[in-house]
């Protein structure tokens, strides 16, 4: 059963920034897409940045030039660096992993995942 682990995460002041890592377990086929989603209290769950099997990546117009995703050279370990923290991308973080997804041109849906992280949560304070 593959198994994410998430690290990073806390608290930092606007304008701030923070690395979240998330590893894979228990998978050792090329196919990894790693997709970090975040849920505000009150809010929606939406996804905010994705890499795919073939390295490709998305992020969405809100974090655009802020966060970036990239992933080590095993290619089981993925990271979300977030850059210029606002209050408003305070939030509980969650990685997601496909073995189906390769391209991405937009935040895949939630139905394609197979496993999620347990969640870590980022604070931005003014």
């Amino acid at each position: 059963q593959v198994q994410l682990v998430e690290s990073g995460g806390g608290s930092v002041q606007t304008g701030g920034s923070m690395r979240l890592s998330c590893t894979v377990s228990n998978y050792r086929y090329s196919t990894v897409c790693i997709t970090w989603f975040r849920q505000a209290p009150g809010k929606e769950r939406e996804g905010v940045a994705a890499i795919g099997g073939d390295d490709s990546t998305f992020t969405i117009a809100s974090v655009k030039g802020r966060f970036s995703v990239s992933r080590d050279n095993d290619r089981y370990t993925a990271h979300l660096d977030m850059n210029n923290l606002q209050p408003e991308d305070t939030a509980m973080y969650f990685c997601a992993f496909s073995s189906r997804v390769v391209n991405i041109m937009n935040i895949p849906p939630a139905r394609l995942f197979e496993a999620w992280g347990q969640g870590t949560q980022v604070t931005v304070s003014s």
